[in-house]
Parts: structure tokens; C-alpha cells; sequence
């Protein structure tokens, strides 16, 4: 597995992460006993995957429970990441209190006396600079050794601008894809200020793995797609498949794409067996050609970037 820095916060960190929204998470994303998502844990860590992106309303708190226990004892080999504003209890609050009371909380779930890093998940935009008590306080667990970096967790290239030009982020996780690449030049903004960038929602919920087209039907999490939005992104799913060739995998392929940006130091798929794990840590042994790349590119520009495809 390859490394990369995330930013200048002299952490080490694998290109491939582990997204870890769907641990303890039935209700979004099936069923997966605490003893499989342990061992899911463990064999992202033997296959040297050291970044693990969690959060308190991930399964209610669940996940972090469950990283907590595959890491205990090994904690000084992983990187973990986890965010503040949803709190295990479903409910939406940044007031900073309430954030404090978080942190504390995931600490506990994680079995650790600190955070690798610690982001404010979509927080409001009105709150992202250093004059916000939300910043104030993340400065302050930094300063008392609960968190070693912080930043926040967005959508747009627009609050990745907002983010480094108003607060001290040294980390922003943002969504980037080969369907979402609005956040393109803002990354490279951020890289150029020494801050780390996280990919999120790689896999664009899952149609860039290949497995969605025209007919399929959803529900959970997914089931937020209008019957246009699917027959849209079925669409872009086929011309992705057009300039990559039937032999080639889509999911090694998107990611690939994510990691020919270097200024991002990890992506975050997510996985609900060995099979998926395995396929996503894999995209790291190689890449993709320059022609490729930029097929994929010319695609969203023409296909995407004048008309929001909603996530």
C-alpha cells in the first residue's frame, strides 16, 4: 500500500482508506454482525490500510465501538479520523458544548485518549472561521492533546476555499469523484496551503463500481435517487465503461482516478466484506494511463460540470 502525508500535520497516512459509515449500520446499509465487521477491521490493517474515517452517527455510535475493539492493543499503527455536529443520537448540533461532549464520547467508543483528527461533519457554513466558537474550541482540543489535527468534513470546492482561507484547517475531507469533480481546483488550493485532502463518497455511492444500471431499484440510504437521477447516472455509468474497456474495473479505476490528484492523500470506499476490501485496496498497485485520465476528465466537463448531479 502506498503512503502519503496528509498536509503538514506530519501524518503518515495509506492512499486507500477505510470508510467506515457501514459498521453497526443496518438501517442504511444490511446487516453485518459486530464478530465481521471486527475481522473486516483487522484485515484492512494486515494489508497495511492504516486510515480509518468514522463517526458518532455512523450505526448510532456502533462504528466507532467496533473500531475501538479491532484496534485495541494496535492503536499506534492506525490513523483515525473521526467527526463532530451528528451525534449517535441522531440529532444535528454544533453548539460547541455539545461538541466537546461528542468528543468525549468517541473517545471513549474508540478506547483511545486521542483522535488522529477530528472534522465538523457539514457543519454550517456560517461557522467556517477561526472567530467561530465551533474552531475556537477545536483549537483548544488540539492545544489539551485530545486531537493531533482538525478540519471539517464538506460537499463543495466553495467551503474548501472558505475553509482555507478563514480558518487554520490542517485537514478537509470533501466529496470527490469521477461524477463529483467540482472540488477540483479548490484541492489544489488547499494542497498548496499544506492541507491534507480526504476523498469522500468515492465510489459515488456505489454506481462506479458497475454494479447499478437503468433498471436497478433502492432502498435505504439510496433510495434519495428520483427515477430520472438513476436513469442519468446509469448514463454516465455506460460512457464510464466506454473509455475504460470491459476488462477493466471500474472500482480500481475510480479510485485510481481520485489518487492521480496529488494533492489528495487518502480516499475513503467503503466495504461489507473481504471481496470489496480487497478490490478497493487494490487500486493502489497501479494506474491509470494519461489517456484515460483525460477521457474521464472530458466527460465531466462536458456531461456534468454545467448541471449539479446531486450525491
Amino acid at each position: 500500500m502506498n503512503k502519503r502525508k496528509l498536509g503538514n500535520t506530519g501524518i503518515e497516512v495509506s492512499e486507500i482508506g477505510f470508510g467506515a459509515w457501514q459498521l453497526g449500520n443496518e438501517k442504511d446499509w444490511g446487516k453485518m454482525t459486530g464478530t465481521e465487521a471486527i475481522h473486516l477491521i483487522k484485515q484492512a490493517m494486515d494489508e497495511d490500510c492504516t486510515f480509518f474515517d468514522t463517526a458518532p452517527n455512523y450505526g448510532a455510535g456502533k462504528s466507532e465501538e467496533l473500531i475501538g475493539k479491532a484496534i485495541r492493543g494496535k492503536r499506534d499503527q492506525v490513523i483515525v479520523s473521526s467527526k463532530g455536529g451528528h451525534h449517535s443520537n441522531g440529532e444535528l448540533n454544533f453548539d460547541p458544548k455539545q461538541l466537546r461532549l461528542s468528543v468525549e464520547s468517541s473517545l471513549g467508543r474508540l478506547q483511545t485518549d486521542y483522535l488522529d483528527c477530528l472534522l465538523l461533519h457539514n457543519p454550517p457554513f456560517s461557522t467556517l472561521t477561526n472567530e467561530s466558537p465551533q474552531f475556537e474550541l477545536l483549537e483548544q482540543l488540539k492545544a489539551e492533546g485530545k486531537i493531533r489535527a482538525y478540519g471539517a468534513s464538506v460537499d463543495t470546492g466553495k467551503e474548501v476555499i472558505e475553509l482555507i482561507n478563514h480558518t487554520d484547517s490542517q485537514v478537509i475531507e470533501v466529496m470527490f469523484n469521477l461524477f463529483h469533480q467540482e472540488p477540483g481546483e479548490s484541492i489544489k488550493l488547499a494542497h498548496q496551503q499544506g492541507v491534507g485532502i480526504i476523498g469522500k463518497i468515492p465510489l459515488d455511492s456505489g454506481w462506479l463500481t458497475g454494479k447499478y444500471d437503468r433498471h436497478s431499484t433502492f432502498s435505504g440510504i439510496r433510495d434519495r435517487w428520483s427515477e430520472e437521477e438513476i436513469q442519468r447516472r446509469a448514463q454516465l455509468v455506460e460512457k464510464v465503461r466506454l473509455i475504460l474497456g470491459e476488462e477493466v474495473s471500474m472500482v480500481q479505476s475510480a479510485l485510481q482516478y481520485i489518487l492521480s490528484f496529488k494533492e489528495v492523500s487518502t480516499t475513503i470506499p467503503g466495504a461489507r466484506n473481504l471481496t470489496q476490501l480487497r478490490h478497493n485496496l487494490s487500486a493502489s498497485e497501479g494506474e491509470l494511463s494519461i489517456r484515460v485520465l483525460h477521457k474521464l476528465h472530458k466527460l465531466w466537463e462536458e456531461e456534468i460540470s454545467d448541471s449539479k448531479l446531486p450525491w
